[in-house]
C-alpha cells in the first residue's frame, strides 16, 4: 500500500444541493473509490478540515470548506521513463517530463509523479508546479522553489504572460499543407465521465493557434499554442478540426481503459516556455529537446 506523505486537497462547491455528508461529497466526488474505503480513511483520520481536525463520518457538507485527504493505492505502478531538469535558480526549475508521468499525486500514483521525483532528486521539499499537463503530455512544466516569489510566477498563466507551444502529430481525415494555420475558439465544459472535457453552445472560454509544420501521407506534424489553459484543450480542439492526435485514448471517442502501452505515448510534446521573468525581468525561453517518437519524416527541417 503506498500512501501519500503530504494530503490532497479538494473544494467542495457551494452549488451542490444534494449531498449531506462530507463523506457523500467524497463518494460521489472520487466514485472510483468505494464508500467503505472512505469510511475506513475517515476512520484513521486519514481525512481532516484545514486546521488538522478530523473529519467524521456524520459531518455535514459545506459549500466552500476544503477538504485535506491523503492519496492511497494498492500497487502504485513505476512510470519506467525519467525526466531531466532544464534550468535551475533560486526561484525556479524547469523540468521536462516523459510521457506517461504526472505532475502531481492523482489517481493511481501517489508517490510516482514529478513533483516528488524532484523534491528526492534536489533536495527541495518546497517545490510547486506552477502549472500542470497531462499525465500523457510529455515536455516541458515550470515549478516554483521560492515561496516568498511563488505568487510572481504563478500570476503569469492566468494573466496570459507565459507562451507556450507544444508539437503534435494528427490524423489527417483532409487534405493540409505546410505553414497551414488554424485558430480554435470554442467553449468548453466537463462531459461525462468528469475527467473528459466538451465542445458547448455558450461564450468561448478557450482560444489555440495552430501551424502544420510538415505532412506525409495520413499524418502531420503540427505547432500548437494554447492562449487560454482549459484541461485537454489542445486534443479537444484538434479533434474538432477533425485531426485526432495519434494515441489519444480520450478524443474523439474514450477508449476502453487499459495498462499504459508504452510503445504508444500520445504523440503530444510541451516543447517550449517562453515569459519575461518577474523577477529577474529578463525574457526566458526554454526548450525541450524531446522528439515524438511518430514524427520520423515529419520532424521539421
Amino acid at each position: 500500500m503506498a500512501i501519500a506523505d503530504k494530503p490532497s486537497v479538494v473544494t467542495m462547491p457551494p452549488e451542490i444541493t444534494h449531498l449531506n455528508t462530507v463523506l457523500d461529497f467524497l463518494c460521489w466526488k472520487f466514485s472510483a473509490i468505494s464508500r467503505a474505503d472512505w469510511q475506513n480513511r475517515i476512520a484513521k483520520n486519514n481525512v481532516h478540515w484545514q486546521d488538522g481536525v478530523p473529519i467524521t463520518a456524520t459531518d455535514a457538507y459545506a459549500g466552500h470548506k476544503r477538504v485535506f485527504y491523503y492519496r492511497e493505492v494498492e500497487q502504485e505502478p513505476v512510470i519506467p521513463f525519467t525526466e531531466t531538469i532544464v534550468y535551475q535558480d533560486e526561484h525556479i526549475i524547469v523540468a521536462c517530463k516523459p510521457h506517461f508521468l504526472p505532475v502531481t499525486p492523482g489517481g493511481r500514483f501517489v508517490q510516482e509523479c514529478l513533483l516528488n521525483r524532484l523534491r528526492l532528486s534536489t533536495g527541495i521539499y518546497d517545490l510547486t508546479p506552477a502549472h500542470r499537463i497531462d499525465r500523457d503530455t510529455a515536455g516541458l512544466v515550470l515549478f516554483s522553489v521560492n515561496p516568498e516569489t511563488r505568487s510572481d510566477y504563478h500570476e503569469l498563466f492566468p494573466k496570459q504572460q507565459i507562451h507556450k507551444r507544444y508539437h503534435a502529430v494528427v490524423h489527417t481525415t483532409q487534405a493540409v499543407t505546410a505553414g497551414q494555420e488554424w485558430q480554435v475558439k470554442k467553449r468548453m465544459v466537463v462531459a461525462e465521465p468528469r475527467f473528459r472535457m466538451k465542445i458547448s453552445e455558450g461564450i468561448e472560454n478557450s482560444y489555440s493557434r495552430m501551424v502544420c509544420l510538415s505532412e506525409s501521407g495520413n499524418k502531420a506534424l503540427f505547432q500548437l499554442e494554447p492562449v487560454t489553459g482549459k484541461r485537454h484543450q489542445l486534443r479537444l480542439h484538434m479533434s474538432e478540426l477533425g485531426m485526432a492526435l495519434v494515441n489519444d485514448r480520450y478524443y474523439p471517442e474514450l477508449q476502453p481503459e487499459t495498462a499504459d502501452d508504452y510503445q504508444k505515448p500520445l504523440q503530444l510534446l510541451a516543447k517550449t516556455l517562453e515569459f519575461k521573468d518577474p523577477v529577474a525581468g529578463v525574457v526566458r525561453r526554454f526548450e525541450s529537446d524531446r522528439v515524438l517518437s511518430e514524427a520520423g519524416q515529419l520532424a521539421l527541417l
